[in-house]
């Protein structure tokens, strides 16, 4: 089992653009960033990773931003969460927040936490059983999850963007990576880049 942070990314660094707020979750214009995995253009090396990394996915940490989107009224359903393109069951999701939401839309697949990032990360390698745990979001849980030593391994998958601002995702951030050739894929949408994180 590996902690992974799975993120999408501009080439200016930043995980969403400006104004990304609960009705904008990728703020003005930022759902370019996504063509590689949603996109009507998607290449079929898009489409196999998206699956790869689907089918690797036991559990996924995301932070409160992220679940006021996803949670939110024009988020996730039936038809469109984590993993849908494949047709599988969602997987377990554990929010980590300072403060419990009063409502949460997506009662069967979501974990408030609001004991901190590690307790969320032990209770979704609990979940995960084999399969390995991916931090989706957003920019300043991953941030903070680099920062704090827990990713095995960090893929960014490079959206040829420039946004010029909004989310940034390395903002304090010092860690060493060492590339994983074999694993990275570049497409027209997105260069895939698969890091190991050296400690």
């Amino acid at each position: 089992m590996a902690v992974i942070l799975d993120i999408t990314i501009s080439l200016d660094g930043f995980v969403t653009a400006a104004n990304a707020g609960p009705d904008s979750g990728l703020g003005d214009a930022g759902e370019a960033l996504h063509e590689w995995a949603v996109g009507a253009d998607r290449t079929p090396q898009d489409v196999e990773l998206l699956a790869s990394l689907t089918a690797a996915t036991g559990a996924v940490v995301m932070g409160r931003h992220t679940f006021d989107v996803v949670d939110g009224p024009n988020g996730w359903n039936d038809d469109i969460h984590y993993g849908a393109d494949q047709g599988d069951v969602p997987p377990p999701c554990f929010v980590v927040t300072h403060q419990a939401p009063e409502h949460v839309r997506l009662t069967d697949r979501m974990t408030i936490v609001t004991t901190g990032l590690h307790d969320a990360l032990d209770q979704a390698a609990a979940a995960a059983g084999e399969k390995d745990v991916f931090i989706m979001g957003g920019g300043e849980l991953g941030g903070s999850a680099l920062r704090e030593g827990v990713v095995d391994r960090l893929h960014l998958h490079v959206a040829p963007l420039l946004l010029g601002s909004g989310t940034p995702l390395f903002e304090g951030s010092r860690v060493r990576l060492r590339l994983d050739e074999p694993a990275t894929v570049v497409t027209r949408n997105a260069a895939h880049l698969h890091y190991d994180v050296v400690r």
